[in-house]
């Protein structure tokens, strides 16, 4: 297996680097010390096109695969921002792989497009205090109702949830073993 990255995945890599320099240890410092979520990183990501990275070309994405988001990632990483830089962004890039695989056109553009171009966040609820990331084990349950879902349970270890507009949230339904909701946050 050839393990080197072609031309295409080394300019990935470099064109995130870029980005990342202009956020330096002294900004990412500041956002710690301060607890302040990192929105600047946050919407420069965006406005070159990289919270699309793993999404549909036709609402806005790269339609790139899990390695190119990998490397993506990886640069991130090597920036001065570390896992706080990287947390930014991955919930936004994976939580919502649901969506894009199964999601009807309507629910596509809708929860799809706003994190593409960083109007919205999202954040991953799957934790639960009895069952932990087992998802085999989760209690929340999601029940058909008149216009939707009422959803009933709780989540624990929620990252970036303070943040975010809405979630992509990890529960049973009856009659099937899980099911993925993006109720808006309130």
């Amino acid at each position: 297996m050839d393990f080197n990255l072609t031309d295409d995945q080394r300019a990935i890599a470099e064109a995130v680097k870029r980005i990342c320099l202009k956020f330096p240890d002294e900004y990412w410092t500041r956002k710690d010390t301060m607890a302040e979520f990192p929105h600047e990183f946050h919407a420069a990501m965006a406005a070159d096109g990289w919270l699309g990275i793993t999404m549909p070309e036709e609402l806005g994405g790269s339609n790139l695969g899990v390695t190119e988001a990998a490397i993506m990632m990886n640069a991130v990483a090597a920036g001065g921002g570390g896992s706080a830089a990287m947390s930014t962004l991955q919930i936004n890039l994976f939580a919502p792989h649901p969506i894009v695989v199964l999601g009807t056109p309507e629910q596509k553009r809708r929860m799809l497009r706003p994190l593409i171009s960083g109007a919205e966040k999202t954040c991953f609820g799957v934790t639960e205090a009895d069952a932990g990331l087992n998802t085999t084990r989760i209690k929340t349950l999601a029940k058909r109702v008149d216009g939707g879902y009422l959803v009933n349970g709780s989540k624990i270890w929620t990252s970036t949830a303070q943040e975010a507009d809405n979630t992509s949230c990890c529960s049973r339904a009856p009659r099937r073993s899980r099911t993925a909701s993006n109720p808006p946050m309130e």
